[in-house]
């Protein structure tokens, strides 16, 4: 979802004045949104069953930029959708969830408030693919260079890594 955002995100600002283009914006705002309410979810469930242990013989330092990359994917991923409702609101529109019902809105017209917003939306999405993509290398790195089961762990059904057996 999150990679369909960003795509449509951009596509979006491309589109001519339209309809099309008003309805795109839309279903973007409303899968935002989603995402939001299901990072909520996430997070609520993290709270709840906890987190896995770390694979054995991980060092403290790894665990550590681990958590942090987790938590600052958290905070992005709960900013982002949040700083888009902003803009909306400092845009003057309103805000529906696929149609059905609207939201409140978190600021009335405002040129600075949006300015701020869209300048928030932007750098979120900077941020997001730098930790992604972080994060995506180390778990590279721990599936064929540590050979351990980190990557195993987060896409079940993967192999585990050559010349050592799973160790979860």
């Amino acid at each position: 979802m999150v990679l369909s955002l960003v795509v449509v995100g951009f596509v979006m600002q491309e589109l001519p004045n339209s309809p099309t283009k008003i309805e795109v914006y839309a279903l973007h705002k409303s899968f935002g949104l989603t995402l939001l309410a299901l990072t909520v979810l996430r997070l609520l469930w993290r709270l709840f069953a906890g987190t896995p242990a770390p694979v054995p013989g991980t060092p403290r330092w790894q665990q550590a930029a681990a958590q942090a990359s987790h938590g600052a994917l958290y905070v992005i991923l709960l900013a982002m959708p949040l700083s888009g409702w902003l803009y909306n609101s400092a845009s003057g529109f309103p805000l529906k969830w696929f149609g059905l019902f609207s939201l409140p809105k978190l600021s009335g017209y405002d040129a600075d408030v949006k300015a701020f917003a869209l300048g928030m939306h932007e750098w979120l999405f900077i941020a997001l693919a730098v930790v992604v993509s972080v994060h995506a290398a180390a778990a590279l790195k721990h599936h064929y260079f540590d050979r351990d089961a980190t990557l195993v762990r987060m896409l079940p059904g993967l192999p585990p890594p050559a010349g050592r057996e799973r160790n979860d």
